[in-house]
């Protein structure tokens, strides 16, 4: 599996383009990427889908654009459905903004599947950044949205978040991958499975 990141929106989301052959998948559009587009015409990539880890609006801003211009569906969980329609609910509206994407194609639930050419990647459910946020694995890459950082966790007091809930997805569903995974988040670096278990602040005992 290839990828490339480009950094969108006025949050600095990272927005993920991934390919297997000539198929391609977009993981958090947060905004306008001309780069991206470019790309895909200049490597003749043609979108299967896109999925947004969680609802919020600096991951979900550039669905509506890319999902009219090359007709790919739109893959979220259940939970998060209702911020895609809803400024106030993916917090757009406190950000002086409406971001309003159309409504999901398809929902991705824990163990689904993603296939792109000759590979795939599995959803994983990681809930307490939002009530339905999502990772996608695939041997080596671990894009996980709002739910890990670099030495950071997502975090919780937006409506829907849940502290408890977000470092028992990180322990029990991430932690147990292989520690070399890398780990691409939402916003800022890159880390590692194996890193962010012997270094992150956020996730203890307690």
């Amino acid at each position: 599996m290839e990828y490339r990141s480009y950094i969108v929106g006025n949050l600095m989301a990272n927005c993920y383009l991934l390919w297997s052959g000539k198929e391609a998948g977009i993981i958090d559009p947060g905004g306008p990427a001309t780069e991206l587009e470019q790309f895909m015409a200049e490597h003749s990539l043609k979108l299967k889908w896109i999925v947004n880890t969680h609802g919020h609006a600096d991951h979900i801003a550039g669905n509506g654009f890319l999902h009219q211009k090359y007709g790919a569906p739109i893959l979220i969980s259940a939970a998060d459905r209702p911020m895609l329609t809803s400024p106030t609910a993916n917090l757009s509206v406190f950000m002086g903004e409406s971001v309003i994407s159309p409504d999901a194609d398809r929902f991705l639930n824990q163990g689904d599947k993603l296939v792109l050419g000759a590979e795939e990647l599995s959803v994983i459910a990681t809930p307490g950044h939002s009530p339905g946020g999502i990772s996608l694995y695939t041997p080596g890459l671990l894009f996980v949205g709002d739910t890990l950082f670099y030495e950071s966790i997502g975090r919780t007091d937006f409506p829907g978040g849940d502290h408890r809930q977000l470092v028992t997805s990180i322990r029990e569903q991430l932690f147990t991958l292989p520690a070399e995974t890398v780990v691409l988040p939402g916003h800022g670096e890159v880390t590692a499975i194996g890193y962010e278990m012997k270094h992150n602040p956020y996730i203890s005992d307690d």
